[in-house]
């Protein structure tokens, strides 16, 4: 079974920038980063093909940025510009063919 590693998360202040990391042990074809904070359901943030077409919500485009390295099967997700309302767990996705697979996420904290 194929598994990701999520690191990154963590506390910041509104206006602060945060990077997070998730490494696979297999090649993915599309990977990206979904979130849920409480109460809300899982929504998408972005997402990044193996060619490199990238996709983002509305709500972060222009400050998150979605990147991959196929050699070290690791996608990142450089977030900036931080708002409360991104404060949310931030999990990483993959898919190998029909089959998806998620981390087990990691909570990003946007506080003063």
């Amino acid at each position: 079974q194929v598994q990701l590693v999520e690191s990154g998360g963590g506390l910041v202040q509104p206006g602060g920038s945060l990077r997070l990391s998730c490494a696979t042990s297999g090649s993915a074809n599309t990977m990206g980063w979904y979130r849920q904070a409480p109460g809300k359901q899982r929504e998408l943030v972005a997402t990044i093909t193996r060619g490199g077409t990238t996709n983002y919500a509305d709500s972060v485009a222009g400050r998150f940025t979605i990147s991959r390295d196929n050699a070290k099967n690791t996608v990142y997700l450089q977030m900036r510009s931080l708002k409360p309302e991104d404060t949310a767990t931030y999990y990483c996705n993959a898919r190998f063919g029909v089959t998806i697979s998620w981390g087990q996420g990691t909570q990003v904290t946007v506080s003063s």
